[in-house]
């Protein structure tokens, strides 16, 4: 299964995409999508959408992992964050993609066992089961390419789930 891991920003657009076979990983590509401030909001977003389609096009993932909104104490940066995170859902609907969500709690809870890890534990995380030399920046492409291993996680446990289920059942 290939994964593309979104974390999504209107400045900084982290991504990341992700090999599953079994219970191993493996990195295909990451990097960061970025616009310059001085451009207006719609270029931004044009620009975001583009790179995003360019990325699907060339990579193309089974799946798109995506961070939710976590809504600080700005709400103009959380509205911008929103439209760019909306940008980056159109992208994936339009090219036929299922999408997946997270919240940073699922997030850091597929990781490292704990929904309230710190940024440096999540980190170490994804550098340890990816296999880098270190750990991806900025921030914002290490927070994608945690996205798609929460995924990677989650699809395996439900596989488990399932299979208990229809083992109970018989």
């Amino acid at each position: 299964m290939r994964i593309l891991g979104i974390d999504p920003g209107y400045a900084i657009l982290g991504y990341g995409i992700i090999d599953k076979k079994g219970n191993r990983f493996s990195v295909c590509s990451y990097g960061a999508v970025t616009t310059d401030s001085s451009m207006p909001m719609p270029d931004r977003l044009k620009h975001l959408y583009t790179q995003i389609m360019e990325i699907i096009h060339e990579y193309e993932p089974d799946v798109v992992s995506i961070e939710e909104l976590f809504f600080n104490t700005n709400s103009k940066t959380a509205l911008l964050v929103g439209q760019a995170r909306g940008v980056v859902i159109l992208a994936c609907a339009n090219s036929g993609i299922e999408i997946s969500e997270y919240t940073p709690l699922q997030i850091k809870q597929g990781l490292v066992g704990y929904g309230r890890a710190e940024k440096k534990q999540v980190q170490v995380m994804v550098k340890t089961i990816l296999n880098l030399d270190e750990v991806p920046k900025p921030d914002d492409i290490a927070d994608a390419l945690a996205a798609a291993i929460c995924h990677g996680h989650s699809t395996e446990l439900l596989k488990k789930i399932e299979k208990f289920k229809s083992a109970c059942s018989i």
